[in-house]
């Protein structure tokens, strides 16, 4: 399984730089550029004891796909058996690991034991100097029983420590700048802000772990730990990864993930080993009773629980460290492919129900979210794509999932009824026209009604009641909000929208009319002027939510526009008058794509989707089609959201190209590697005047 790595040193201008290549809101898909190759996350370190291997380092690499390890460096410092040899050909030939290595400084082993014998600028210099790839300063660790008074001195002296460590680690070392701060929150952002500003002769710090919370684990304190994830992420630079320090249970992966963690360490999987206890993605199983295994394993197949119980000890540890070592392997990778498929709220919620203290951190997580109050909960919904082709899995904890939130959220911002009926009048007072079937799609199931009601009320504007809320009829294929997977009653139990969220959207409360099927025959004429009246209601809804354009300007922009449709009658292509292609509904998932015609329109009109303004030295090959890079970006409006379209412009305001971004305005800003905005059209010079 190693033969997958490159463990080829990346080019110099890279060292220690960070990439986002793919996403599911904070969770995130990255590539940390080192000595040893790129480190893919996210992923877990195992701990190396390099003094006791219960797996040995080629194996993991060789059998597991483990692609970096992390060991302590002041052990190896301590023991002349390890310091020798590792001064002189280096760490990697000591433990026999081609892969990345990571080592902690020797912190855990002072809360542990008590103090070190070792200086902050000696172990920094003994971590380059036996060819460490990510090293770790010395920090002052912090215990959650400490005193607000002693918690803020571990802070402070960690932040002294940091310059004279990064001067240490010199050119070639990347370093880790721990976080600390005990159970407080206005600590832990202190303690990450301070520390993320840190900076050296050659970089800042690579990684930042958020330190002290072992003691939290091992009393299943986990809403205590997500609290301490977000006061975190709230300061530390976007740019960084962020490793829980100590955590190694794959049934805190997910949860942990879907707050933006990227890096794991453990020595869980030979510990838990050694006491017969195996690690699965629900909580802790000891062997002790087993008759049959509740799980599926290559390490365990053909081995019954009895025959492992009557192994001798050693070999026992050895069988159920490789189990551990395999499922945590596994469940990272669900983790993963949970994040390429949209999926990790789904998989946080079904590991939610592991254990009652882990269900309650998400509870409090679910509540926070459905406030939207804070910096944390809006980064995540900001962050995540509230257009996606798929479906929507539905439980009791779905509508809390962030992409929905953000799709609920950009219907209340940005969506609004049409400026006038299908007559041609102007709607003062919209009226609502409830729609509460759950029969998908419901262009289908109920546009014959929808035309029927509207013969006799024009000014009334059909709404979808869905298990998430309401949904504008004109925005009905908007996927996952289309595809919502539940028991049929469901659909039965909707409550009837209250007056205050229909106002918020600019309907009329007084005005409501629930949708009823009938056979009436509507004049064919009258018929054709409704349904013609939906198509170009439903072109300017995905205009205004997706394209941020106004329905007044598209409906000006779109006056007398013209279609080509799919083999089902669906809008492909929308044509001006004058016969330009300038958009294409999106058939997959809802969406609506902007041609170069399109993004010239809007960009003269002043309106549409968020722009950036990108550096000189990249405009030609962004017009020629390129992508946008991180770091050749001068400026970002703020609004720029992920999976969704935008402009990019010169620094005169020019049109260059337009494109769908892969970040949000934040990180646009702050990454200095990888794709920001994936160009869908460059227009070039003579098409822009």
């Amino acid at each position: 399984m190693g033969a997958q790595f490159d463990t080829s040193a990346c080019r110099p201008q890279d060292l220690g730089k960070f990439e986002i290549t793919d996403r599911d809101g904070v969770s995130r898909l990255g590539r940390l550029f080192t000595n040893h190759g790129v480190l893919e996350t996210p992923m877990l370190l195992p701990v190396v004891n390099p003094n006791i291997r219960t797996i040995e380092p080629r194996e993991m690499w060789e059998e597991f796909g483990v692609q970096a390890l992390i060991t302590n460096s002041y052990v190896i410092w301590k023991h002349e058996k390890l310091r020798t040899p590792a001064l002189e050909n280096g760490v990697h030939e000591l433990l026999d690991f081609p892969g990345v290595i990571v080592t902690d400084s020797g912190t855990f082993q002072s809360y542990v034991y008590g103090d070190i014998d070792v200086g902050v600028k000696e172990i920094v210099a003994f971590q380059r100097d036996i060819g460490v790839d990510i090293g770790t300063m010395l920090d002052v660790f912090g215990r959650p029983d400490q005193s607000i008074g002693e918690l803020r001195e571990a802070v402070n002296q960690t932040v002294e420590r940091a310059p004279e460590s990064l001067e240490e680690a010199g050119s070639n070392l990347l370093l880790n700048g721990p976080i600390q701060g005990g159970l407080h929150d206005f600590l832990r952002s202190e303690s990450a802000e301070k520390m993320g500003s840190v900076s050296g002769d050659f970089r800042g710090f690579t990684v930042h772990p958020i330190g002290g919370i072992v003691p939290l684990m091992e009393q299943h304190r986990y809403l205590e730990l997500v609290k301490i994830i977000l006061a975190v992420r709230e300061k530390i630079p976007i740019n960084s990864p962020i490793h829980l320090f100590g955590c190694g249970h794959p049934m805190l992966f997910p949860m942990s993930i879907s707050l933006g963690v990227d890096l794991f360490d453990s020595a869980a999987y030979a510990l838990f080993a050694r006491d017969g206890r195996l690690l699965t993605p629900h909580g802790t199983v000891r062997i002790e009773n087993l008759k049959e295994w509740p799980f599926t394993s290559r390490i365990l197949n053909g081995i019954s629980p009895s025959e492992v119980r009557e192994m001798e000890e050693n070999e026992r540890t050895d069988l159920l460290a490789r189990y551990n070592l395999e499922i945590t392997q596994a469940e990272l990778a669900k983790c993963r492919e949970a994040i390429r498929s949209g999926k990790i709220w789904s998989l946080v919620e079904q590991r939610s129900h592991s254990s009652p203290q882990l269900r309650e951190a998400y509870l409090f997580l679910k509540d926070r979210l459905s406030l939207n109050n804070d910096f944390s909960s809006s980064e995540i919904i900001s962050s995540s794509s509230p257009v996606r082709s798929g479906s929507e899995r539905w439980t009791s904890d779905s509508k809390s999932r962030p992409h929905l939130l953000h799709a609920n959220m950009l219907i209340r911002e940005r969506w609004n009824p049409p400026l006038t009926n299908w007559k041609g009048g102007i709607i003062e007072k919209p009226g609502v026209l409830l729609v509460l079937s759950g029969r998908t799609p419901w262009r289908d199931s109920v546009k014959s009604d929808i035309i029927r009601s509207l013969s006799k009320n024009p000014n009334l504007i059909p709404m979808i009641q869905t298990p998430n809320g309401l949904l504008p009829y004109d925005l009905e294929d908007w996927a996952p909000l289309c595809h919502i997977q539940s028991f049929d009653s469901i659909w039965s139990t909707l409550p009837i929208p209250s007056d205050e969220t229909l106002r918020e959207l600019g309907l009329d409360p007084s005005n409501l009319s629930i949708l009823q099927s009938s056979d009436e025959v509507v004049e064919k004429e009258i018929r054709s002027q409704i349904f013609s009246w939906l198509e170009q209601s439903q072109i300017s809804a995905k205009c205004s939510v997706f394209l941020r354009a106004s329905r007044e300007s598209t409906a000006e922009w779109l006056e007398n526009m013209t279609v080509d449709r799919s083999s089902t009658g669906r809008i492909r292509n929308v044509f001006t008058a004058d016969g330009r292609h300038v958009l294409s509904p999106r058939l997959r998932d809802g969406g609506i794509s902007l041609t170069n015609e399109g993004a010239k329109d809007l960009h003269s009109l002043g309106e549409g989707p968020p722009r950036l303004v990108l550096e000189k030295d990249a405009i030609p090959f962004v017009r020629d089609g390129r992508n946008v890079i991180h770091g050749f970006i001068e400026q970002v409006d703020d609004e720029i959201i992920p999976g969704l379209a935008c402009l990019i412009v010169d620094s005169d305001g020019d049109l260059v190209a337009h494109g769908i971004s892969k970040c949000t305005s934040n990180e646009i800003m702050q990454f200095n590697k990888g794709i920001a905005i994936r160009t869908r059209g460059g227009i070039k010079i003579q098409e822009s005047k």
